[in-house]
């Protein structure tokens, strides 16, 4: 029964967080035009419409192109196997660590639905302080990160058999 509690919840949370960031990117798409930026909390936070051809927080953008394009396409789906197979070696219990892998499953996902769709992903939060800005990112990406923090201290802190 466990086993299948665990199964739920790697679902629901893959599944919550492909929607909330493919809807908040619709929203971006509809209402946002490319290369806008909306003020919410000045000095630290903006809605911005940002297409990002590269890697995670705007790594290798400038070497945009179909090559690069399938390089990602490729990590992704081997991410996405790890993933699978991290979360099949999880013990039953572990509902926190399959959580955090289904964070990261999830936002591959959203992230790859992009890349399908139009060729590069859709960024739109910037946060940043004075004149320095973060790279523009999208729930995805923070998704993914949260979720590697959890798998993160789960295997720094986790508890071995005797």
């Amino acid at each position: 029964m466990e086993r299948v509690k665990r199964h739920i919840l790697f679902i629901a949370v893959s599944a919550a967080v492909i929607a909330a960031d493919q809807v908040s990117k619709s929203v971006i798409l509809n209402l946002v035009p490319l290369h806008e930026t909306i003020t919410v909390i000045p000095d630290f936070l903006n809605v911005v419409h940002f297409r990002n051809p590269g890697g995670a927080f705007g790594l290798f953008a400038a070497q945009s192109g179909f090559g690069l394009g399938m390089i990602f396409f490729i990590i992704t789906l081997v991410a996405l196997g790890l993933i699978i197979y991290l979360y099949k070696q999880t013990p039953a219990g572990e509902r926190l660590l399959a959580a955090g892998l289904a964070l990261v499953f999830g936002g591959a996902v959203g992230n790859l639905i992009d890349r399908l769709r139009f060729g590069n992903v859709v960024d739109f939060i910037d946060l940043y302080v004075k004149d320095y800005h973060w790279p523009a990112f999208n729930v995805a990406d923070s998704a993914i990160t949260l979720g590697i923090v959890i798998f993160a201290f789960y295997v720094i802190f986790r508890k071995m058999p005797a």
